[in-house]
């Protein structure tokens, strides 16, 4: 019997290819989409997943209140992590890190860059980093020794060579003896580290690490298993305060798993991260494969009226009502899972595209549970909803009234239910046509905002520390090229200024009222490299000791010392935490850094000092880029020896700045595309279904003497009148989210009335395409031919 179904249930698809194309066709592309987000949506909420003992590790984070706004940071005092361990009980391991970087590694006459951080011992006991060779627990036993990992082993020493016991120079600086090789992390993990070298090698270096009043680094800690989180907490919380009386900061535990996820902060207390954006896309998932499931299930209803006379023939014969319902199930069941079948072959294709955009290497394993369970679960569900109306429904007929050609009267609640289906496509395809609009509105509205400066034609990269001590012959070098315009020093580029303190004070500051300040050093060529507009007061001198204890300031600053005129500011002292006196030499006028969807926030700018190793340039304008940079390189090849010319441009930076937004934009497009493909595929279904049981009628019309476009307009009324109660769905419902979203952003961009009339307009178009084809081959074909029975 079940052989008798699947030839029945495969030659009535046969029969029906255009109907059964677009089922299956439909069906596969939701799900191979859906698919697609659900594996991007895996690899989010599985962020640090390997590491075994996740549950037990936190990252300190301190909270820090100025001006009556309270800032997160995760920058410690240097001594914060071995006390925690000594002091407090519950805390078994803890580890501090620097903010991971980029160093250059050499051996012999081979020079790579690659990424890592300085960590302490207990970095190795805290988290997964599976050893190939070597054992954790001697890796850190000397203190110019590294860990590096497998990719980074390959790269100097082969796949046959041990590297064990072999010497790296760093920075052409300091030699380290290689004591292990551990697995390359995957990368949805926060440590994507090529190498690991013992934190006392930094803390050597850097005397503000052995101070309480000093923040710099990251630092960790692993509870005990039944360590009590709450009194834990309530230890830490105040911790640098018992160790540093003027401390402004408070603690707390931000634990390992949500990290990735919810890695936003609003006045101290976690609010949202990137897990708006998993939800928003798990959302767009469910909708896209309901707009596919509801094609499905419109078609395969709409297509079973067709068949009343073979269900009166199988009755006849002997078909029980439970016989028929599994028939039509089993049929729906195969159209689905050869839906699955295709939406596996288009998931294969679309993956390294999809990749591309995401920056990922995500994979559909067949293998893999979890996936085919997946796969499976939603071709066999959306089978048995589809097949289930068309089952009961045909297998209810009288099989005398459908043998004597009694036509059936379609289920008015059938009908009424394929509209409101209908209805639900098209507002959703509409919701996202005007998100992805307005999400793009919302990037080019910040892209396009005055920055303060002239990014085009800014390169950067990093001088070594030898370099940098003869920065001024290196400028001149660069000048006299004839590629150069300037050429200036600082910490951090101008897009990411993210260096801060408080504790200045001034006369006439507001009582008991803090501010944050960020900060930079830089050289005196570094307003006119940038391109900042000094307006009082002066620039550095060329001899940075002449101005070892003035400042310059941004508006924003300036503001809040409350003189009379920008001019008056110049002149007036700020006071340092610890006593020291900076007198402002000159105001520059506000220029965007680090966020910009914010107003500019307070700035200082200090005269060069302890060498700064960031050199930004800037090309001389109307001359060829590539040209300019072999100049450049030829340069900074003799000047620059210890490093490869290896640089970014700014603009780069800056595009960089808005990874996530694009990526969400592009995303959005994309399955907003995708979401009008699938509902006008059922859209094309439906008007076909619509022609075929209206032809009697349109021949008896064209007969009276109806013309084209008064047949055309008849069987596309019904569906333009759907469409429009789409986008009166729509349209609020699109504005409420997109309000919601953009009051997230202190600079926005408005929501403009003409963005709905272009979404609901492109929708009426679309569904008027689609539906004309029907209609115009029904409106052409022969009348003789649908009458000749009559």
């Amino acid at each position: 019997m079940f052989r008798n179904y699947l030839k029945t249930a495969l030659r009535s698809l046969w029969k029906n290819r255009t109907y059964s194309f677009l089922n299956v066709g439909g069906l596969a592309i939701g799900i191979a989409c859906a698919a697609l987000i659900f594996l991007w949506v895996q690899d989010e909420v599985t962020f640090d997943r390997h590491h075994a003992k996740r549950k037990n590790l936190y990252l300190v984070m301190n909270n820090q209140t100025y001006d009556g706004t309270t800032y997160t940071f995760s920058s410690t005092p240097g001594p914060l992590g071995p006390a925690l361990k000594a002091e407090v009980p519950g805390v078994v391991h803890t580890t501090r890190t620097a903010w991971g970087q980029t160093n250059l590694f050499t051996l012999q006459d081979k020079t790579i860059f690659e990424f890592g951080n300085y960590v302490d011992a207990d970095f190795l006991q805290m988290f997964t980093f599976e050893f190939v060779s070597g054992k954790p627990a001697d890796a850190f036993r000397e203190v110019h020794t590294v860990v590096i990992s497998e990719r980074m082993a390959h790269k100097f020493f082969g796949d046959g060579g041990d590297p064990i016991g072999k010497t790296l120079k760093m920075n052409n600086t300091q030699e380290f003896t290689v004591t292990g090789v551990f697995k390359n992390q995957p990368l949805n993990s926060s440590f994507c580290y090529e190498w690991l070298a013992p934190f006392e090698v930094l803390s050597k270096s850097r005397a503000f690490l052995q101070h309480w009043s000093s923040n710099g680094i990251q630092t960790y800690v692993e509870l005990a298993p039944n360590a009590n989180l709450t009194s834990v907490g309530q230890s830490v919380h105040g911790f640098i305060r018992s160790k540093e009386v003027d401390a402004v900061s408070t603690s707390i535990l931000f634990p390992m798993s949500d990290w990735h996820l919810y890695s936003k902060f609003k006045e101290g207390k976690q609010d949202g991260g990137r897990i708006e954006y998993v939800r928003l896309f798990t959302v767009v998932a469910c909708f896209i494969l309901l707009i596919a499931c509801i094609n499905f299930m419109n078609l395969a209803t709409a297509r079973s009226e067709k068949r009343a006379r073979e269900v009166g023939m199988r009755k006849v014969l002997g078909s029980t009502k439970n016989m028929l319902i599994g028939q039509f199930i089993g049929e729906s069941l195969v159209l689905s899972l050869l839906s699955v079948l295709m939406a596996v072959v288009l998931t294969f294709l679309a993956l390294p595209a999809f990749n591309r955009l995401v920056e990922k290497e995500l994979a559909l394993d067949l293998l893999s549970p979890p996936h085919v369970l997946g796969l499976v679960s939603i071709g066999v569900l959306t089978g048995l909803l589809a097949g289930s109306y068309p089952a009961f429904y045909l297998s209810s007929f009288a099989p005398v009234a459908v043998l004597k050609g009694l036509r059936i009267q379609p289920d008015s609640g059938a009908g009424l239910i394929r509209k409101g289906l209908v209805v639900f496509q098209f507002t959703v395809s509409i919701v996202l046509i005007i998100g992805t609009t307005i999400v793009y509105q919302q990037i080019q509205h910040v892209k396009t905002r005055e920055l303060g400066y002239d990014k085009s034609h800014l390169i950067y990269l990093m001088l070594d520390d030898q370099s940098k001590d003869h920065f001024s012959a290196i400028r001149n070098a660069l000048r006299t090229s004839g590629a150069v315009d300037n050429a200036a020093l600082s910490y951090s580029n101008i897009m990411s200024l993210y260096s801060n303190a408080g504790g200045f004070n001034w006369e006439g500051k507001d009582a008991g009222k803090d501010i944050l300040i960020t900060q930079d050093y830089v050289s005196p060529e570094y307003l006119s490299t940038i391109g900042l507009k000094l307006i009082a007061g002066r620039d550095f001198r060329p001899n940075a000791d002449a101005d070892s204890n003035n400042v310059i300031i941004n508006e924003t600053l300036a503001r809040l010392l409350h003189k009379q005129t920008t001019a008056d500011v110049v002149g007036s002292l700020l006071t340092r935490e610890g006593g020291e006196h900076l007198v402002i030499i000159g105001v520059i006028k506000d220029f965007l850094f680090s966020d910009f969807y914010k107003k500019p926030e307070p700035l200082i700018l200090y005269p060069q000092a302890g060498g700064p190793d960031m050199l930004t340039i800037r090309l001389k304008a109307g001359q060829d880029v590539q040209a300019s940079l072999a100049k450049i390189g030829a340069v900074m090849k003799t000047a620059n020896l210890g490093y490869p010319f290896e640089y970014k441009f700014m603009e780069e930076e800056f595009d960089r700045k808005f990874n996530a937004e694009d990526l969400i934009g592009k995303l959005a497009g994309v399955f907003a595309g995708l979401a009008i493909l699938i509902s006008c595929l059922g859209l094309f279904g439906l008007a076909a279904y619509t022609a075929e049981r209206r032809t009697r009628e349109i021949g008896i019309r064209k007969v009276l003497g109806a013309s084209m476009q008064t047949i055309v307009g008849l069987l596309s009324k019904d569906f333009l009148v759907l469409v429009g109660i789409s986008c009166l769905i729509a349209f609020p419902l699109a504005w409420w989210a997109l309000n919601t979203w953009l009051n997230g952003y202190a600079y926005r961009t408005p929501i403009s009335w003409w963005v709905f009339g272009v979404a609901g307009g492109a929708a009426l178009l679309i569904a008027l395409f689609t539906v004309s084809f029907q209609a115009i081959k029904a409106a052409l074909a022969n009348p003789v031919n649908s009458l000749r029975a009559e």
